[in-house]
């Protein structure tokens, strides 16, 4: 990109003189034209230097004003008006009212022929592409070299940074530095203090994909940043920040810089795909686990050997932890949005719970987009510690982490219990109102089992299994089950069951044997036990829900 006061700045054209203001020399040159004809704007492209001997102008200049508003209609980068032929100088009102709407006038000597002029000047912009495209193709090729010598991405920062003669930053998706150029090194401040100002300045620089930005150097100067996206993901990607770029040396171009951010694309892409296949591995692995764990009467299987590569240890303390991003209305069908979430969250939760929490291990569940992480300590503040890192990310990023908590187990050959345990709780997430960040699971004993069971199913048991005593009315009915209740949950003692409902110990046993009339069974009997046990407490909850 070429501006007009850089053409007037080379010594071959320093005989060039700019009539009006310096600072209004910005305008980018694309291209350059001679025309003598006062229509001109109509047939020519935008960002184009006139060049003109006015001689259709010679004998009233002031017909030049309307000349200059077509082309600054049309969005030309200037007129240079060659003197001493046809015009000897060019009026003062004309160059005032060019000053007026900004709007260049250069002055070309009589020594100039123009059509050598246009050539010098068109040979310039050509050189200037040329050269630019030549030193991109030449970055392309030293980069190409760096990927076949599968250097890492640090290096590769740092020899970018190096080659461009200014400092280079790469930050992930939610914002943390991955890699920088060596400048940092010398400076009191490191690459996340740029990165932070960045963040605190601008809430919605994400957003942006290749934009410029303001912020403060260690001076409290004001120092330019420019972001370029680099895309692995197509929802969250990457971003390359180069600080101080006006100063970038000439020829580097834009172009260049599109280069680095492609061949980070792929550096990024290998690794991400490399990182997969062992994730994969590692899910299958806890897949296999959980499978195993759940079938009865298998042979016995040394769990931490096999998952030693997956992070698996000896511990006396286990438990897993079902992590989910949740979903809106606008990303619950967007199935690509949320696999790249997923894989987001799944690194932010490797580089941050590690510093929180000793000997974890977090898993990729095989075929969904929710993770596992496995505790094998005890953590006192678990939820502190998971409602935290669930805010810190949404902080970052339109993600919300929830999680659902197993309980604590002493042997690896119960982690699958814990599993089920996260799991159930997850899915008792989903039936609540509002969706907690964490969820811990709570047993319910076997009145969990007839929860999805139909209402006349239960009914019908309640009914067959406690008779007239399921959902009594009568006042001697309300009693006896009030009584039986007792009686039970003392483990049928009828002297504490007396103490308890300040009754004569004869009361109770003849309550009790009217009971096992009524129900015509033997209430000591475990089995019976357990049945009428499990009919008083689903009568009383199914009796609520009516």
């Amino acid at each position: 990109m070429t501006v007009l006061e850089d053409l007037l700045k080379i010594p071959r054209f320093s005989d060039l003189k700019l009539l009006t203001n310096p600072t209004k020399a910005t305008t980018i040159v694309e291209s350059i034209e001679i025309s003598e004809t006062p229509d001109v704007a109509n047939f020519i492209p935008k960002k184009i230097f006139l060049l003109t001997t006015a001689m259709v102008y010679k004998d009233n200049q002031k017909d030049l004003i309307s000349l200059i508003d077509s082309l600054k209609e049309q969005e030309a980068a200037g007129i240079g008006i060659k003197v001493g032929r046809f015009i000897e100088a060019i009026d003062p009102d004309v160059v005032a009212y060019a000053n007026k709407i900004n709007f260049p006038i250069v002055q070309i000597p009589n020594t100039r022929p123009l059509g050598a002029l246009l050539h010098q000047l068109l040979n310039y912009l050509w050189d200037t592409k040329t050269e630019q495209l030549s030193y991109a193709l030449d970055i392309q090729k030293r980069f190409s070299n760096l990927l076949i010598h599968d250097v890492s991405i640090a290096r590769f920062i740092a020899d970018f940074g190096k080659m461009i003669n200014t400092p280079v930053i790469l930050v992930s998706p939610y914002r943390k530095v991955i890699a920088h150029s060596k400048h940092f090194t010398q400076t009191s401040k490191p690459a996340e203090y740029y990165v932070e100002q960045l963040v605190n300045k601008y809430d919605s620089w994400i957003e942006d994909s290749n934009a410029s930005f303001m912020i403060k150097d260690l001076n409290q100067a004001p120092l330019q940043i420019a972001g370029f996206s680099v895309t692995v993901n197509s929802y969250f990607p990457h971003h390359l920040l180069i600080l101080n770029p006006e100063q970038v040396p000439y020829p580097m171009s834009e172009f260049a810089v599109e280069q680095a951010c492609l061949v980070l694309s792929f550096m990024l892409y290998k690794n991400q795909k490399i990182q997969e296949s062992l994730d994969f591995l590692k899910s299958d692995f806890l897949s296999q686990l959980i499978e195993y764990q759940q079938t009865p009467h298998q042979s016995r299987r040394d769990w931490l050997d096999l998952g030693a590569n997956y992070g698996l240890k000896k511990s006396t303390q286990y438990q897993i932890v079902y992590a989910v991003c949740s979903q809106t209305t606008t990303t619950e069908t967007k199935i690509k949005y949320q696999k790249e979430e997923s894989d987001v969250a799944f690194q932010w939760l490797h580089e941050t719970l590690p510093l929180k929490i000793k000997h974890i291990s977090i898993f990729k569940v095989k075929n969904t987009n929710h993770l596992a992480i496995l505790i094998q300590s005890k953590v006192e503040d678990l939820e502190t510690i998971l409602n935290e890192t669930s805010l810190g990310l949404s902080e970052k990023l339109p993600i919300r982490l929830t999680f659902a908590i197993g309980n604590l187990y002493e042997t690896a050959e119960q982690i699958a219990n814990s599993y089920i345990e996260a799991k159930t709780a997850y899915e008792e997430m989903l039936t609540m109102t509002s969706i907690p960040l964490t969820h811990r699971y709570h047993p319910k004993g076997m009145k969990s089992l007839f929860e999805r069971m139909n209402l006349e199913d239960v009914h019908y048991f309640c009914e067959t299994t406690l008779k007239e005593l399921a959902y009594p009315v009568e006042d001697s009915f309300i009693e006896l089950r009030k009584t039986l209740q007792c009686y039970l949950s003392f483990q049928c003692e009828i002297s504490k069951t007396a103490k308890e409902m300040y009754l004569h110990r004869n009361t109770i046993k003849y309550r009790i044997d009217h009971c096992a009339k009524l129900l015509g069974k033997n209430i000591q009997d475990p089995t019976n036990s357990l049945n009428i046990r499990l009919a008083l407490e689903l009568s009383e909850r199914s009796n609520n829900h009516q």
